[in-house]
């Protein structure tokens, strides 16, 4: 049975749906006023596993992913590219779906967006008025009342004393407790408002996530994931308007992924070592990227390195070797022990550093198979292409992968026409014993990154690695 860890219980739980067969999801999506940076890429592959897991173990799943494009970040952004803030959200909401496709991410059932919500969230603050949880302060924001929430901290093991005690000295006088949050702000000159029973005005963050899911699952539905970063004070505050409003729970399992280190040293732009999904994909291939945010366990720190995203590339390059050549045949009995171990893997919280191990067993014996049993090769490899692409790997035609892809150039000043006709040039010295021209053409090959392997069947080449991050 697959098994979860509930980060509201911390305790990996058996998964029971709330309707047997159904799973009803919801993941925090960007804040979209900037390029997606490795952090979201964590979160958009790890849940994406989540996705093709479930559906794979053959429940019907309804994703949802949000969009926030009203902030202080998107306003204070556009303020200063002397843009719209719908216009710098747009910029980046397309910028979202193309780093997110180039890793393969499918896309989420339903994606709102926080502008097309608005009655929503006003709807949804109305009744924590009615129930008392809201008040209007004198500063004209509208707060939601942690004390009227007996349950508040649940999520992340905070107590209220604890945060009346830690609060600044200069809290806003406005707040009754120091842990109230907004539910509603005051529009201010120049931002972007709405009407509202309480003045013109703009959501708060956190009740963007409750309106937002509550819509499209309804109020009770069965996994809320995101970063850990979430966790507190997003996650929580989500919890106690949404419950508080309901009167009853909101999410059964809450999932959440670790923080992405780099040279195990937080991310961060002050410390210089900040990337974009782009810049990394200016250096390595989507899948080697892919490769490298599931080498981990996603509740556990990510380290990024150089070395370890080159491990990724050697990594997706031997399973694609592995399916080379091969007709991709249906595995059955033969891979039976294969198969229970993914699956094994997988329903243990998703572990998909095991069960990325049991694909690259599965690629030694293919190998192994290619001589000592060559009609199990086949059904392995087909196996192999089954359970990768469950992970979202091994989506592409091997030759084409390992050939550099399907543009027009492999390498600066070559294309996969020209270093075909080079291998053939090659093999015709060869046969003509003019070895010195062979080994020429191979060094000229290799010097711009063309692997050459000589087998019984001839040669083929492949791309071998192109230049690093700094």
């Amino acid at each position: 049975m697959l098994e979860i860890h509930n980060s509201l219980t911390r305790r990996k739980e058996a998964f029971r749906p709330i309707e047997p067969g159904k799973v009803r999801m919801y993941v925090c999506g960007m804040t979209v006023y900037d390029y997606c940076h490795l952090g979201h890429a964590r979160a958009m592959v790890v849940f994406d596993v989540v996705v093709r897991y479930l559906r794979h173990r053959g429940y019907d799943v309804t994703y949802v992913r949000n969009i926030t494009d009203v902030d202080d970040k998107i306003i204070n952004r556009s303020s200063e590219l002397g843009i719209t803030p719908d216009e710098l959200a747009e910029r980046f909401i397309a910028a979202m779906h193309e780093d997110a496709r180039a890793l393969g991410v499918l896309d989420p059932d339903h994606e709102p967006r926080a502008t097309q919500s608005i009655a929503d969230m006003q709807t949804l603050i109305q009744r924590l008025f009615d129930r008392g949880l809201a008040y209007q302060a004198d500063n004209g924001d509208v707060y939601f009342s942690v004390s009227g929430f007996p349950d508040y901290g649940k999520l992340s093991g905070k107590r209220l004393e604890d945060l009346r005690a830690g609060a600044r000295v200069d809290v806003e006088d406005a707040k009754h407790h120091p842990g109230d949050f907004v539910l509603w702000k005051r529009a201010k000159p120049g931002e972007p408002s709405w009407p509202s029973p309480w003045g013109d005005g703009r959501p708060g963050w956190h009740i963007e996530c409750s309106a937002m899911s509550s819509s499209c699952l309804g109020e009770h539905f069965d996994i809320h994931g995101g970063g850990l970063d979430l966790q507190f004070p997003h996650h929580e505050n989500e919890i106690a308007q949404s419950e508080g409003a309901s009167g009853h729970t909101y999410a059964n399992y809450w999932m959440h992924n670790g923080h992405v280190r780099v040279d195990d040293e937080k991310m961060s732009k002050s410390l210089g070592n900040f990337f974009t999904v782009r810049e990394i994909l200016e250096h390595y291939r989507p899948e080697e990227v892919r490769h490298f945010l599931l080498s981990s366990h996603y509740r556990s720190p990510l380290n990024y390195t150089r070395d370890a995203l080159d491990q990724a590339r050697s990594g997706a390059e031997r399973l694609y070797l592995a399916l080379r050549g091969l007709e991709l045949l249906s595995a059955d009995e033969v891979g039976a022990a294969y198969r229970e171990r993914f699956t094994a893997a997988m329903d243990d919280d998703f572990n998909t550093p095991v069960a990325m191990a049991v694909l690259f067993d599965l690629a030694r014996e293919i190998n192994r198979c290619r001589e000592a049993d060559a009609e199990k090769a086949p059904a392995l490899a087909g196996l192999l292409r089954e359970l990768a692409n469950v992970l979202g790997l091994l989506e592409t035609d091997p030759e084409t992968y390992l050939r550099g892809g399907a543009g027009e150039e492999v390498v600066p000043g070559l294309s996969a026409a020209a270093i075909d006709a080079l291998l053939e040039e090659r093999q015709q010295a060869r046969k003509a014993r003019d070895f010195a021209r062979a080994d020429a053409i191979r060094d000229e090959l290799q010097a711009k990154g063309i692997v050459i392997e000589d087998g019984a069947g001839g040669s083929r080449w492949r791309k071998g690695s192109t230049d690093l991050l700094p």
